[in-house]
């Protein structure tokens, strides 16, 4: 194989040609996406803010609708008061006269049969006789009169009695009347609020729709040399416009501790299975001398570093991890193989593109990182691959606009210092391995920025497919991309060069990698479940120094204590921005 992939430096030519023009066309492709969904946002902004502005018309409409209404009803109100003053002014007048003719007739009969001028029938209700003056006519018209003046008082302080009552119940009408006014207000200003909070919501969706706080990626940073799918492990995102109250009990706290620390102990168990990935590549790799293990025996490595034989470990170890990964995947989510026939069958283009591209810059991290640990110190390899956060915070902030808070800048200057204190010692002095500084620390620099590609482009596809079902894709992608490289014809610096007596170790140690891989995946997942994607993305953080302290113990692989102040900074920076992100959701919910 080895031969077969050697060739002369006439077809290096053509080959940068023909990759010049592959980079072209993806290029060109992604620009044409690009332009695609920000063409597509565009008109929903438009179409928003027309339906806005529709809606802003309607509730005009409705508040100029009610103030007719309430118009239109204070009039009829006033109107039904005045007829009904009327009405019972009528009915008294009526009640009047017909009681002053009853008082009168009754009077001019008594003054009739007074006088002995009796009428020879009696005076029937509604007539009035004309009798002879008798001779104390004043002191009865006096009588007379004085009755009539106490029955119309009577009669108007029983009106007065009936209007007063009237009033206050018209006033009482008239306050709740007030009181539904307010309230139909309050309801609707409510209304105009929440439509407008859903509109602006809208919009900014439709012009920041990839969020990079609320994505399943950034949810962990210990993600080196597994092919890291536990980066993609769902984490609740549950927003509820209202904050409800649930009521907790005593058992369920008690319960919840437990679950917590058994979740951390896995993510740190899933931590310390990277880091003997780690060390166990850096023991495959052949050195200036054999390492000894343990201080037991000597091992001379398999492969000499470089980047087709970095292409061939990967490939032995992914052909262990797709023998297993399907297994484990419909173990842990059993809709994966249903997920994924779904997606062949979408057509989605925009979902196609970033799951593999995902996968392309993660093959390539994979392999620099491979390049790194085979030339430099296992730790400060993984110390310098520790500067892709500082990549997915900028890309996050130039394409999705989610500026780093103060915190996070600070982070970046600690990250930064970090790895020019963990990269000095190995300019200042040759590696103790034998390899090439400049090399490995240009492949872990390479390799920390593919890997913020990688995230990014996760972030983009993240919420669309669930992330066991994108994990299994990006293996098989990288498989093919690793099938393929080793086929395409390489020239004699970038082929493969492997000893035939060798291949017994190498298909051991692709082994040893697929298997650790496998646990360390299936450990991470399980963390996730019991503690929090947030909580394990913290312990995460300690890659670098569990990293550089089994390299020590295995090994005997020393660092300078420069290097290993560059290590510490950068493992308590990458720490500050994971706390900062599990604070973050408490300080908007307060």
């Amino acid at each position: 194989m080895a031969q077969r992939n050697v060739y002369s430096s006439k077809d290096e030519p053509e080959e940068v040609q023909s990759a010049e023009e592959v980079l072209h066309s993806v290029m060109q492709e992604l620009d044409a996406l690009h332009q695609n969904v920000k063409g597509q946002l565009n008109q929903d902004i438009t179409r928003l803010q027309t339906e806005k502005n529709h809606l802003i018309e309607d509730i005009e409409d409705l508040r100029e609708q009610y103030r007719k209404l309430q118009s239109q009803q204070m009039e009829s109100l006033s109107g039904r008061y005045i007829q009904q003053q009327q009405l019972w002014l009528k009915q008294l007048a009526q009640v009047l006269a017909h009681n002053l003719q009853d008082l009168l007739v009754q009077r001019f009969n008594e003054l009739s049969a007074n006088s002995g001028n009796s009428l020879s029938s009696p005076i029937p209700s509604g007539e009035f006789p004309i009798p002879l003056p008798p001779s104390n006519y004043d002191e009865r018209a006096s009588q007379l009169l004085a009755a009539l003046d106490e029955r119309i008082d009577r009669s108007f302080q029983m009106l007065e009695q009936d209007l007063t009552s009237y009033e206050s119940e018209l006033s009482v009408r008239l306050n709740n009347m007030k009181t539904l006014e307010l309230q139909g207000e309050e309801l609707l200003q409510n209304l105009v609020n929440r439509i407008r909070e859903e509109l602006e919501e809208e919009e900014a969706y439709l012009e920041n729709p990839f969020d990079a706080q609320d994505s399943y990626v950034e949810e962990s940073t210990n993600s080196v040399n597994s092919v890291r799918p536990q980066l993609l492990q769902p984490t609740p995102v549950e927003r509820p416009r209202e904050s409800v109250p649930a009521p907790s009990s005593a058992p369920a706290a008690t319960a919840k501790a437990p679950s917590v620390q058994t979740g951390l102990v896995l993510a740190l168990s899933s931590a310390v299975v990277l880091s003997l990935f780690n060390v166990c590549l850096r023991i495959l790799i052949k050195g200036r001398n054999p390492r000894v293990v343990f201080g037991l025996f000597e091992f001379p490595g398999v492969v000499t570093p470089g980047f087709g034989n970095s292409l061939l470990i990967l490939l032995m170890r992914l052909i262990v991890v797709m023998a297993l990964m399907p297994i484990l995947a419909t173990f842990l989510y059993p809709s994966v193989w249903k997920d994924i026939r779904r997606l062949f069958q979408s057509g989605d283009r925009a979902l196609w593109s970033k799951v593999l591209g995902s996968a392309f810059f993660l093959f390539l991290s994979q392999v620099l990182i491979y390049l790194a640990i085979g030339n430099i110190p296992a730790g400060i390899a993984i110390t310098i691959f520790f500067i892709y956060p500082i990549v997915t915070v900028l890309g996050s902030w130039i394409l999705f606009g989610s500026r780093p808070s103060r915190v996070g800048f600070l982070a970046i200057v600690g990250i930064t210092a970090g790895l020019i204190l963990a990269g000095w010692p190995s300019f200042a002095a040759p590696a103790p391995g034998g390899g090439n500084v400049g090399v490995g620390v240009t492949a872990a620099l390479a390799s920390g920025i593919t890997f913020a590609g990688y995230v990014l482009l996760t972030q983009m596809a993240a919420g669309k497919l669930h992330p066991i079902p994108f994990s299994l894709v990006n293996f098989a992608a990288i498989f093919v991309f690793s099938s393929l490289s080793l086929w395409v014809p390489l020239s004699e610096n970038f082929s493969p060069k492997i000893d035939q007596n060798v291949w017994p170790g190498l298909i051991m140690g692709g082994v040893v990698l697929g298997v650790l891989t496998l646990f360390s995946y299936l450990l991470n997942n399980f963390a996730i479940r019991f503690a929090g994607a947030a909580l394990a993305s913290v312990i995460g953080t300690l890659g670098p120094a569990m990293t550089a302290l089994f390299a020590f113990i295995i090994i005997n692989e020393n660092l300078q204590p420069v290097a290993i102040l560059g290590m510490a900074v950068v493992t308590l920076s990458v720490a500050a921005m994971s706390v900062e992100r599990i604070m973050a959701p408490q300080k908007k919910a307060s």
